[in-house]
């Protein structure tokens, strides 16, 4: 995912959004290499889904209307173990299944005095990261999740020992992550649409593999200084907003050889991004395509990186960038 990123992003600090990401077990947060994160992301994955187990937490309570921002009491200071959850609220709505993608609101409570630590209700940000799948979800909290029905109201302790200031169990940063489940719909794991027919003959040749992994045939194409956004797909979702967070399946070519340096589907999972940590040439190429569109972008260095150097990126490279766009929120 660093290959995407802006410069700027690397080792931004985490939302609640992504604090309740890494509760659930999905994929990390972060601005680590893909080459570097692939492999411990998978391995740590593995690990935690044979060795978690859930426990019950009792002593929390939440009140009002199903599918709003609840009320949480409880008494203070509780105390926050890891892995410990409690339905504070029994949802209503449509009952979740395999393959569904969820969206949550989220808050963020401490433990010690009550007090909020963020909340996504009020600028109405939800997660939807989540997918009800176990190939991306701990496979405690996948058994939990599914079958719940939406307007559920979840809430889970989380004891931070990972700031520099919380090194040890006595000043740790606990609290509860409390998760309101608020709609869902079918997780797309490759763009589905409508096929574009007029695609000028000489830019690059993509095709699609059974699984709908792209490969590049550059086609001899020379980059100009302009970008070039190209639909190969037409998707007939809805329309992508460049303040928006969008899932993706992509892989990415260097113009000067056709070497691919970097491809979510090699991870073997998508990825979820805010349209404004990426590269320029991202977030002007995405924002007003449809969800379940494929977009090919040929990106000039001026709307990517420029004059530095990426890892596997040389300096004033053209990148090009095949992007299946799975849902956006």
């Amino acid at each position: 995912m660093r290959h995407i990123l802006s410069k700027h992003q690397f080792g931004k600090a985490l939302s609640v959004c992504c604090a309740l990401t890494m509760c659930l077990g999905l994929a990390a947060c972060g601005s680590g290499s893909a080459s570097d994160s692939s492999s411990s992301n998978a391995s740590s994955s593995s690990s935690a889904s044979s060795s978690v187990k859930l426990s019950k937490m009792t002593g929390v309570e939440a009140k009002g209307e199903l599918g709003k921002k609840p009320t949480v009491s409880f008494s203070k200071p509780f105390d926050v173990q890891n892995n410990t959850y409690s339905v504070l609220q029994e949802g209503n709505g449509e009952t979740l299944q395999d393959g569904d993608r969820v969206c949550a609101q989220s808050i963020a409570i401490s433990a010690v005095n009550g007090s909020e630590l963020d909340s996504t209700w009020e600028k109405n940000t939800p997660d939807c990261s989540m997918v009800i799948r176990t190939s991306s979800m701990n496979s405690a909290y996948y058994n939990l999740l599914k079958g719940q029905k939406i307007n559920t109201t979840i809430a889970f302790g989380i004891k931070d020992t990972s700031t520099s200031t919380a090194t040890t169990s006595s000043n740790a940063t606990t609290y509860l992550m409390v998760m309101t489940l608020v709609s869902k719909s079918k997780a797309l794991t490759r763009a589905e649409g409508t096929a574009v027919t007029d695609i000028p003959s000489n830019l690059p040749k993509v095709t699609l593999d059974k699984t709908g992994k792209p490969s590049l045939d550059m086609n001899d194409y020379k980059p100009g200084s302009d970008m070039v956004v190209q639909t190969l797909i037409k998707g007939s979702g809805a329309e992508v907003k460049d303040t928006q967070t969008v899932s993706a399946n992509y892989t990415g070519w260097l113009a000067s050889t056709g070497k691919q340096f970097d491809s979510s589907w090699d991870r073997g999972t998508a990825t979820d991004f805010s349209l404004s940590q990426v590269i320029s040439g991202w977030k002007q190429g995405l924002a007003g395509q449809t969800v379940g569109s494929q977009v090919l972008l040929i990106i000039p260095p001026s709307l990517g990186y420029g004059s530095e150097a990426q890892s596997s990126i040389p300096a004033n490279s053209t990148l090009v960038f095949v992007v299946d766009i799975l849902a956006a929120y």
